[in-house]
């Protein structure tokens, strides 16, 4: 698979590089937590000689979770890049973050990579290959995206790689469950007492040869007479799953005629499968023991991917436009063409500052290079796009980042990837193309961030710090939304989970110095007469001078939601001065703003001007204004004022199993169930509708109640009166026993 002879050793650090894209192989790691994708990037790495002794997750030590906040977690929350070097290729892993809260750094590896590993652990149920595990596969297969599966913890108690083996037929085959097939078959050990059996090899089921590692070398061994029966099962089967899939039309006569197919021929046809993402092969892998050099698995892992896995070659390149939205041609995977580059990632550095990862899909990228940076930024969804933002930028340098460290680079060419230190005001999605010729490419999606955390500044110092760090979570992180909300006045960041919001806080403190106070929510409420009320406006002062004199009469009425304020004037025979009347209306309308009896607006209602007094020396705009306001209290003292609450349209996707406990759920928030809908994969949408109150923490409650396979949007519908028991609840009691005051 491509030619092999063009990848050498980067200028500083012995940092891999390529100056071809057939030298490349671009892989994304994608599994649950706890999978064990981190630690198979080290295991790789090693293998690869990339480093000389493996870290261990528990310890901080690997080179993919370097971030201090992934050391005290002991778990990835970011996206990372290993580039490592095997049979003539720079193999780049992108290693993932498995919780479902940091979806979106999955989403920038799927955009960074040509092809994917999934990941899934023996020691985990069928419940471990995750939603967000399966939503990937899914978005691999609309693309074509090759994958394989790599089955990981086989070394523990009570395993069976036939039964995990299973399970992802059932989770990825689809219709053709036979397009999942293994590879190899583990070796065990003797068990233990404790249930434990060792992995120490692996059964090559097309070569029929034992890959021994018991001795902490890999040797080539043949398998024992009893393995003979197994082995030949499974590897008919696995044939015929390559023949079916192969181009060759007469390959499967040949061999249902009895014909033995030659070995070089069918893995031909299994890396030419694999690399068009109709063959999914599985394969198991182990760290490497103490003292070992290679884990078992890997060497056979990185054959795949240098063989079997495309280069940035085949890959369907992105949907490129110019900035106002007019197609452009595609651009071709060609290191002598225009540029076309898109920032991946983008993360801050103490001592560098920002720093972007950027995929090159054409033309070759070098330090001082003068390029247009073009962006629509990433809003939650990909539809909405914030507005776009250009500027023309002088490319710093260039690095290939290794963990921590980062390895001086003189190029990156179409199909690798860089790191760029201080790209201007680059954002994630972000498209950098020639100066004079700016493209932009077409962003990916991420999902909505629907829970919600308002925060304010701890002190006077952190004020002045908020609004930048806030701007530059979000710029990092497409799946972080920034709202100022005007009708609370609260700062609301809105998160995926509650693993994400933690991390967003720890960023705050850590990275921009900003201390922050998290706060509860508050929902835009808004109030409303509940029937007819009368109110009398009287505000009369002498203090020597000019006093105040203004007296308005009002009448005010409910009117049907949506119909804010309406001002009505029915004053006659003067008895309020046509230049005063819009003063009374300025008053009504600022008191109906502040809320008269819980500080929220008031809306859907009209305020009908009847009579009043004037003075023709004491009465002015601001005497009639206060007046007004007064008559507007009054009347509501007069009257029950009603609380209306915002009510979301929400639309829950989940596996059929779970729509009966969903349904339960909503009505337990006041929802209302107003239908059903079947999607596929046995999944069904429940559409509702539900008080904004009651989905606060939906995000959270979702995922626990149908075990992280369901998902949820939400969109605000009206706003509705909220039951008189819950309004007593969230309503103040009013200051000094006054409405409004």
């Amino acid at each position: 698979m491509g030619d092999k002879a063009h990848a050498h050793p980067g200028a500083a650090g012995g940092a891999p590089a390529a100056d071809r894209p057939s030298a490349v192989r671009n892989v994304v790691l994608v599994g649950p937590s706890g999978s064990g994708k981190t630690t198979l990037v080290e295991a790789l790495a090693l293998t690869a000689g990339a480093v000389n002794r493996a870290g261990r997750v528990e310890d901080g030590a690997t080179v993919s979770d370097y971030d201090e906040i992934e050391q005290r977690r002991r778990r990835s929350v970011q996206l990372s890049l290993v580039p490592v070097a095997w049979d003539g290729c720079k193999v780049n892993l992108l290693d993932t973050p498995g919780y479902a809260d940091f979806v979106g750094e999955l989403r920038a590896g799927l955009r960074a990579a040509d092809a994917a590993l999934f990941v899934v652990s023996a020691a985990q149920d069928a419940q471990s290959v995750a939603a967000t595990t399966r939503a990937a596969w899914e978005e691999c297969a609309l693309v074509g995206m090759p994958r394989a599966i790599v089955v990981t913890h086989l070394d523990t108690a009570r395993t069976s790689f036939a039964d995990m083996t299973r399970i992802c037929a059932e989770n990825f085959g689809g219709d053709d469950p036979d397009a999942v097939l293994p590879l190899y078959l583990p070796v065990l050990g003797p068990e233990g007492a404790d249930g434990h059996a060792p992995l120490t090899g692996l059964t090559g089921l097309l070569s029929r040869r034992i890959l021994d590692h018991s001795s902490g070398e890999r040797t080539e061994l043949p398998p024992a007479p009893e393995q003979e029966e197994p082995l030949r099962a499974a590897r008919d089967r696995l044939i015929e799953g390559i023949i079916a899939e192969s181009e060759d039309e007469s390959l499967m006569d040949r061999y249902l005629g009895g014909e033995d197919i030659d070995v070089a021929t069918l893995i031909a046809d299994l890396e030419r499968a694999v690399a068009r993402g109709s063959f999914h092969p599985v394969l198991t892998a182990a760290p490497a023991a103490e003292g070992a050099r290679q884990g078992i698995g890997t060497v056979e892992l990185l054959q795949l991917i240098t063989r079997g896995f495309p280069t940035p070659l085949e890959r369907t390149p992105p949907v490129v436009t110019t900035a106002s939205g007019k197609p452009r041609p595609a651009p071709a995977c060609d290191p002598d063409g225009p540029l076309v580059a898109e920032v991946v990632k983008t993360s801050s550095d103490p001592y560098v500052g920002r720093v972007s990862l950027v995929r090159v899909f054409s033309g070759t990228l070098r330090p001082d290079d003068s390029v247009h940076l073009c962006g629509h930024g990433l809003d939650a969804t990909g539809h909405a796009p914030r507005p776009c933002h250009e500027a023309e930028i002088r490319v710093g340098a260039l690095t290939s980042p290794f963990g921590r460290r980062q390895n001086a680079l003189d190029r990156c060419v179409a199909g690798d990837l860089a790191c760029v230190a201080r790209l201007g005001e680059a954002e994630t999605g972000d498209t950098l193309s020639p100066v004079g010729d700016p493209v932009l490419i077409e962003p990916w999606s991420t999902p909505d961030p629907l829970l919600p955390l308002a925060v304010r500044a701890h002190g006077k110092a952190d004020e002045d710090k908020l609004s930048q760090g806030l701007a530059r979570l979000v710029a990092e992180d497409p799946t972080l939304r920034l709202e100022q909300n005007p009708d609370t006045g609260q700062v609301v960041l809105w998160c995926l989970g509650e693993a994400h919001r933690e991390v967003a806080l720890e960023r705050l403190r850590s990275r921009y110095g900003v201390q922050v106070d998290a706060e509860p929510h508050r929902v835009p409420l808004r109030e409303t007469f509940a029937g007819r009320a009368a109110g009398r406006g009287r505000h009369v002062k002498q203090s020597g001078g000019h006093g105040q004199f203004a007296i308005c009469e009002i009448e005010v009425e409910p009117l049907p939601p949506g119909s804010g304020i309406e001002f009505v004037d029915k004053v006659v025979g003067g008895a309020v001065p046509r230049q005063f009347i819009p003063s009374v209306e300025k008053g009504v309308r600022a008191q109906a703003a502040k809320g008269l009896s819980a500080g929220h607006p008031l809306v859907d209602v009209r305020v009908t001007l009847l009579d009043g007094k004037a003075h023709s020396v004491d009465s002015s705009d601001a005497a009639f204004q206060t007046a007004g306001a007064l008559a507007l209290r009054e009347a509501a003292a007069a009257s029950r004022i009603q609380l209306l609450e915002p009510v979301c349209e929400v639309s829950v996707l989940v596996p059929d199993d779970y729509v009966g406990p969903v349904m339960s759920d909503l009505s337990g928030r006041r929802g209302r169930v107003v239908g059903t809908e079947q999607g596929a994969g046995g999944r069904t949408l429940v559409r509702a509708e539900v008080p904004e109150i009651e989905v606060g923490r939906y995000a959270v409650d979702l995922r626990s109640l149908s075990h992280g396979t369901g998902r949820f949007d939400r969109a605000y519908a009206r706003h509705e009166a909220m039951p008189p028991q819950i309004a007593d609840r969230v309503r103040p009691e009013p200051a000094n026993g006054s409405p409004g005051a």
